[in-house]
């Protein structure tokens, strides 16, 4: 399995941005996808989280109210948009598949991960 994100940018505080994960393998059949970012100087934390199948989507309790993530299953892509930006979203943002069927806060429970695309947020 190989995910390629794409979507990060430049762009000032209260801008929008719309991440996409695009998945290619003949094994990809995952539980559920997530987004994570990593920061300047942070380390990998959770930002939502999607079932493949039935698309029920959970979120970073501070995030919800600004990101949605989505899927399209016959594009085989997960999204994430990105809304009202602050500088403390600056980072790479990494989507990545569950190792089992289950989806948790922890990057240990993913196995397959893209490239990261970097977001970066100016005030």
């Amino acid at each position: 399995v190989q995910l390629q994100a794409s979507g990060g940018g430049s762009v000032q505080t209260g801008s929008s941005l719309r991440l996409a994960c695009v998945a290619s393998g003949r094994d990809f059949n995952p539980y559920a996808m997530a987004w994570f970012r990593q920061g300047p100087e942070t380390g990998r934390e959770f930002v939502a989280a999607i079932t493949w199948e039935k698309g029920t989507p959970w979120y970073e309790k501070d995030l919800k109210d600004r990101f949605i993530i989505s899927r399209d299953n016959a594009k085989r892509t997960l999204y994430l948009q990105l809304n009202k930006l602050k500088p403390e979203d600056t980072g790479i943002y990494y989507c990545a598949t569950t190792r089992g069927f289950i989806a948790t806060k922890s990057p240990d429970d993913y196995n397959y991960w893209g490239q990261g695309t970097q977001v970066t947020v100016s005030s």
